[in-house]
């Protein structure tokens, strides 16, 4: 099977502007594409997993990624998806979160001889003159149609800031930019971002011509990845100081049963015909579904030593095995050999502060060495570790 028609059985493909060309480049290697990444915090997360472990199959197929990272449009914020203006980072903490992204994006995509590149797009946007940008730029966007689409509409009766309003000016440059100087001739991005990806392509045709070979597809991706991704302590992190391999083994191994499949097709590199017998699984064999994802995407992430070492830390604590050795640990300090209930479980994140600590005792989704607490007052006595459990499924070691 050909790549495109690989991305559309697994799921991935939402809205394309020219799928014939799109399907012809992308199968024959020639596609030079780029995935944009707003650098607003210091880890890539789940959605970000999603775009790159995209960005892996297509190289895989012998297209050239670029990672464009935004250092120029992390100064400004997408609106689209939100429902206040997000936060201003200042340039040094939009440099240190990029130097992260660097990192962990090496993980994933090979950046040697030139097989792929990555950008920044504060090198270009920050010193672009404001009158240029508004005679080069500004007089290709029409205010009443940018006024149409969903990721402004929503945030209309909310406010929108004129900041946030030039994102999507900011964002089509970028793909103008990446056209002329490093032959980007198609752009991929989570399905919310159509409206700001079409101004790209439509920049491009409208400054070059009707002629320039300049393509859009948004992914599945976003969607999804809003629904994933999240949990009761926050973010699923790549970064394993943020989110342990272990955390990130049993997020996946606790995902709905319904969204299992769904993600080993869209996530895992596992072949589509070993996919295709596994739709068939039902009860008890969507558990080992559910590991099989746990497994392949802690190991992309992580590595194999640390995949396996999650997998077995799930078997000995499913199976009653004890041992509890590469389970996400925190130290904690005592007084008089105890500590609280609500100290403890904010020293371990398990609850973000102490209301929330409480409320988690007061709906008895605590227990400690197997003991439900009930008493937010209740002293834990720790001579060497102690075992926590949060709801059925969370755990973790308390150690002195």
């Amino acid at each position: 099977m050909q790549i495109y028609d690989e991305l559309v059985q697994r799921g991935l493909i939402a809205q394309v502007t020219d799928e014939d060309e799109i399907r012809k480049m992308i199968n024959e290697g020639k596609a030079t594409f780029y995935i944009g990444f707003d650098p607003t915090a210091d880890s890539l997360h789940v959605g970000h997993f999603m775009a790159l472990c995209l960005m892996k199959r297509l190289q895989m197929a012998g297209n050239k990624p670029i990672a464009l990272l935004g250092g120029g449009t992390g100064m400004i914020g997408d609106p689209s998806g939100k429902s206040d203006m997000r936060k201003m980072l200042t340039k040094e903490d939009i440099e240190h979160n990029i130097e992260c992204f660097r990192k962990q994006m090496s993980r994933f995509i090979d950046f040697s001889d030139d097989k792929a590149i990555m950008v920044n797009n504060a090198d270009w946007l920050m010193n672009l003159n404001y009158i240029d940008v508004l005679r080069e730029v500004g007089a290709c966007f029409s205010v009443n149609k940018m006024l149409t689409f969903e990721c402004y509409k929503q945030r209309m009766e909310r406010g929108l800031t004129f900041l946030e309003f030039n994102y999507m000016i900011m964002q089509s440059y970028d793909f103008y930019k990446l056209f002329q100087d490093y032959g980007c001739n198609m752009q991929f991005g989570g399905d919310d971002q159509w409206a700001n990806m079409l101004g790209g392509t439509e920049l491009i045709r409208k400054k070059l011509g009707k002629d320039a070979h300049a393509m859009t597809i948004t992914l599945l991706l976003n969607s999804e990845g809003k629904k994933m991704g999240k949990t009761e302590k926050g973010a699923v992190w790549l970064d394993p100081e943020k989110t342990s391999p272990f955390e990130f083994f049993q997020y996946w191994r606790n995902v709905a049963d319904a969204d299992v499949m769904k993600c080993i097709r869209m996530l895992t590199f596992l072949p589509l015909e070993e996919i295709e017998k596994m739709d068939a699984w039902q009860g008890s064999e969507l558990n080992k579904a559910k590991e099989i994802l746990a497994y392949e995407l802690t190991k992309l992430v992580h590595g194999d030593e640390e995949a396996d070492k999650a997998l077995e830390a799930a078997k000995n604590l499913f199976g009653g095995k004890g041992n509890t050795e590469n389970m996400p640990t925190t130290k904690v300090e005592l007084t008089d050999g105890k500590i609280g209930i609500l100290d403890l479980l904010v020293a371990t994140k398990l609850a973000p502060s102490k209301r929330e600590a409480r409320n988690l005792i007061a709906g008895k989704g605590i227990a400690v060495d197997d003991v439900v607490i009930e008493d937010p007052t209740a002293q834990i006595a720790i001579e060497s570790e102690v075992i926590i459990r949060k709801g059925k499924k969370v755990f973790h070691k308390a150690t002195v």
